[in-house]
Order: C-alpha cells, then sequence, then structure tokens
C-alpha cells in the first residue's frame, strides 16, 4: 500500500516531474504524486508522511493565480488547510528555485510551505545544507540550512538527481516511520 503521499504545485511542469521522480525513486511506499490544483484537504490530510514540492515564482512566491501561474495551485490550497489538525504528521519540503536570477529571493516558496504545515501541527523533517549553493538571501533559510531540499534546475541541472538522492537516504526512515 502506498502511504506517503506526494504533492506538489507547478506552473511550469519542472516540479511535477521531480516528484515523479522521487514517487519513482520511493516505488510502492509513495502514491502517484497529485498536484495540489486537483487535490482534495481531505486526500492530502489522510497521509501521515507527507513530501510537499513547490517551485518560486517572480519575488519569491507559491505558485497560483495571483503569481501569474497558469492555474490555481499552492496559494489557493494553503488557505484550506487553515485550522487542520496535521499533529503526528511528518513532512519532507522540495522547492525549486533559479539562484543566479533569483538570487534574493532563492527557493522563499518552501518558508510558506514550512510554516503552513507547522502551524497545523505536522514535524517538518529534511533540512538542507546550503553549501554548495551561490544565492544572496533566502527566507527558506533557518539555522544556516534550508527548511528542505533546494533544487536549481536552471543552473545546476548536474547536481538535481545526486541531491534528490541524498536527500531520500536522509527522509525516507522517518517518512516510512510515520507510514507506518
Amino acid at each position: 500500500m502506498a502511504n506517503i503521499g506526494i504533492y506538489f504545485g507547478t506552473d511550469t511542469g519542472r516540479t511535477r516531474r521531480i516528484a515523479k521522480s522521487i514517487a519513482k525513486k520511493l516505488g510502492d511506499a509513495a502514491a502517484d504524486p497529485i498536484n495540489v490544483a486537483k487535490a482534495t484537504v481531505e486526500d492530502f490530510l489522510s497521509h501521515d508522511a507527507l513530501i510537499i514540492g513547490t517551485p518560486t515564482l517572480g519575488d519569491g512566491e507559491l505558485p497560483g493565480l495571483e503569481s501569474g501561474a497558469q492555474s490555481e495551485s499552492w496559494a489557493e490550497f494553503l488557505p484550506q488547510l487553515d485550522g487542520a489538525d496535521m499533529s503526528g504528521k511528518v513532512v519532507a519540503i522540495f522547492g525549486l528555485g533559479d539562484q543566479e536570477k533569483y538570487g534574493n529571493e532563492f527557493c522563499d516558496a518552501m518558508i510558506e510551505l514550512y510554516d503552513c504545515v507547522t502551524a497545523c501541527g505536522a514535524t517538518v523533517i529534511g533540512a538542507w545544507p546550503v553549501d554548495g549553493y551561490s544565492f544572496k538571501t533566502s527566507q527558506a533559510v533557518m539555522d544556516d540550512a534550508f527548511v528542505g531540499l533546494a533544487l536549481d534546475h536552471d543552473n545546476q541541472a548536474d547536481l538535481t538527481e545526486g541531491r534528490v538522492d541524498a536527500w531520500l537516504a536522509q527522509v525516507t526512515p522517518a517518512l516510512l516511520e510515520a507510514a507506518g
């Protein structure tokens, strides 16, 4: 049975491709990735272990209609979680950004996912080191690490798969334990 829920927001399809790659690497332990534009809150909350991913758009924004995305996404989904009880749930976050073109808001949108799920009581795992990146600032950095896996597929595509593999090695045991 697939126990780890994988949810993503996207505009260009890159985040979807990463989510699909993660699901493939996890095999039977993961559910098929779901675009949050098509997700229900009930389905999202039915998982005790989640991997959630987002790109950062424009000036550090979540994808959604206000940020110029083609369809609804995280910006419209997260408010539906207001007041939800996610205590006991374990969440790992990944985000995509462009550290060269948007070095002042690199992967900023991850912090919005982090803030939402922790406000609902979830435990976030999978902090990722800032070493190997060349950005100016990111709201998604806490205690000298990203709150989740930061990927720059625009400028460091050759590092993406290795980073995903190393991050999954870090988070999978806790996700599987939470998923029961």
